[in-house]
């Protein structure tokens, strides 16, 4: 009986609704990359009435909310102008790799030798000759690992990288469009919100006198 009476009453407990989440964006770069760890923000809205949204708040408060959220959308944009600027970087490197390959490919069954101007560092170069026959290459994969590939397989794999890193570099631009359009929204409220809080100041002010 005891038992009946508890669950009964556990039973008979009205539940407070839950709050509905704030939607989130998901950035471009994390949904491609299936990356978690991306931060995720919800869409900034723009105050069109600032009585309204004041209403119950602190000037000081609601200015340092919106330079809050100001602050995170600079930080991210400087990480994104970073990431695209290092993937702008490679794809020339990815097209000097495939250029190599074809040159290889054409000449696999030659039989004279190629010389080609081989890379010792940042603008030194030497001369160097590649045996007749030659029909596979060695390809860095970052992190100090160099794996062996054929010619074939080589030239698909850095197609594949120069695809991968264009769309990447089209995520970028997304994000970023996003997230100045974010930037420009919360100046406008920033400026929005300091020019009321500065009327309200004036309007009682002049009520005082």
């Amino acid at each position: 009986k005891t038992e009946r009476k508890k669950a009964g009453r556990k039973q008979g407990k009205a539940r407070a609704p839950t709050p509905k989440p704030k939607e989130l964006v998901t950035m471009a770069t994390a949904a491609a990359t299936n990356n978690d760890n991306m931060v995720k923000l919800p869409p900034v809205q723009f105050i069109e009435d600032v009585d309204a949204y004041m209403k119950g708040k602190e000037p000081d408060a609601a200015l340092g909310e919106i330079q809050e959220k100001y602050q995170t959308f600079k930080l991210l944009e400087s990480r994104l102008l970073q990431s695209r600027n290092r993937m702008l970087g490679k794809v020339p490197h990815i097209e000097k790799a495939i250029d190599m390959v074809d040159l290889l490919l054409a000449k696999e069954t030659a039989s004279d030798q190629i010389t080609v101007d081989f890379e010792l560092s940042d603008h030194v170069y030497t001369k160097a000759t590649i045996k007749k026959g030659t029909n596979c290459v060695y390809l860095w994969l970052g992190a100090n690992v160099m794996v062996e590939y054929s010619l074939s397989e080589a030239k698909a794999l850095l197609e594949q990288n120069k695809r991968n890193a264009k769309q990447n570099i089209d995520n970028h631009e997304k994000d970023l469009n996003f997230v100045r359009d974010s930037i420009t929204t919360l100046e406008v409220s920033l400026a929005r919100v300091y020019n009321w809080d500065v009327m309200q100041r004036r309007s009682k002010g002049e009520g005082s006198k």
